[in-house]
């Protein structure tokens, strides 16, 4: 008798392609952010903080914003991105349905490894402090450790220490 088939084997079998972001994504990458479950950010809200298209496509195309995207059948599911020259993760942005299967822990390791490939050893990122939202469990059970101390948004400051 074979074991019914996990979501996370299901995942397999749905065409991912994880690339490099480009700038001419980032149009989507700011529709996307809206979009999300628990931390939707419009992109009105985004300008505010003084994140616009050209803004983040700037950033990318001349390397201080490197990030992945994440492409299932053809369309964009999600991305993640670090600062090139402070080690911080600034973002990973999933729509609802791709999450749970394992696409958002890709994302993040695949960024991760590229900050690791520019010397950091010492990463961070802003995380909510509410137990009941999925990032705090998520980066918490990947390694991620509290400083105690909160970013600008007042989110809970995390930071993983990469082996030299």
């Amino acid at each position: 008798m074979n074991p019914k088939p996990t979501a996370a084997a299901n995942a397999t079998a749905v065409p991912t392609v994880l690339r490099p972001a480009l700038p001419s994504d980032i149009a989507a990458c700011i529709d996307l952010r809206g979009r999300t479950r628990e931390n939707a950010v419009s992109a009105a809200r985004l300008a505010e903080l003084g994140i616009t298209e050209a803004s983040w496509s700037a950033q990318v195309r001349s390397g201080e914003l490197p990030g992945f995207i994440a492409v299932v059948h053809d369309t964009m599911a999600g991305y993640c991105f670090g600062d090139a020259v402070t080690g911080e993760i600034v973002v990973l942005a999933l729509l609802p349905a791709h999450e749970g299967r394992g696409l958002g822990r890709q994302l993040l390791d695949r960024t991760v490894a590229h900050l690791a490939s520019l010397g950091h050893r010492r990463l961070f990122l802003g995380c909510s402090s509410n137990p009941a939202h999925r990032s705090f469990g998520f980066y918490r059970r990947l390694g991620w450790t509290p400083t105690g101390q909160r970013d600008r948004l007042g989110d809970d400051e995390l930071e993983l220490w990469l082996p030299a």
